[in-house]
């Protein structure tokens, strides 16, 4: 599937991209979510056999720090996205249980998606002293 995201980092078993409304649209949120579900698809989770391989993903909208970072030696230069949202972002796919996707409720209001009958969880998230709201969503 072609998202329109800047794949960020590949570390171990996790992937984090970018949906930057510049690069991908105006519909950022809804092919961040999007995207999130094929990789649940493409991962057997819609599979009558089960997944191949089990995972869960996390999708915050919100405004981030992004740009090349230089490392400390002054040679090569990383693109990436700093701030509290990208941590939020982390942590909710963290929480994540094998064929979900957690999307927090700004995400799903600028995805256009019709909350009503999905499943809500307050999310106690690391660094955060008030809950965080997400919606359930599977493929």
């Amino acid at each position: 599937m072609q998202a329109d995201a800047f794949v960020d980092k590949l570390v171990g078993d996790e992937v984090t991209a970018l949906f930057i409304p510049g690069f991908a649209g105006k519909a950022h949120a809804r092919r961040a979510v999007e995207a999130g579900q094929a990789l649940l698809r493409v991962t057997g989770h819609a599979a009558p056999e089960g997944p191949w391989i089990p995972v869960g993903v996390g999708i915050h909208t919100g405004a981030a720090w992004v740009g090349s970072i230089v490392g400390a030696s002054g040679v090569g230069a990383d693109f990436t996205a700093l701030g509290d949202n990208v941590n939020i972002t982390a942590r909710l796919a963290s929480k994540a249980g094998a064929g979900e996707v957690l999307a927090i409720e700004a995400t799903c209001q600028a995805a256009l998606i019709e909350t009503e009958g999905l499943e809500r969880r307050d999310l106690e998230l690391k660094g955060k002293s008030e809950l965080v709201s997400v919606r359930v969503l599977h493929v």
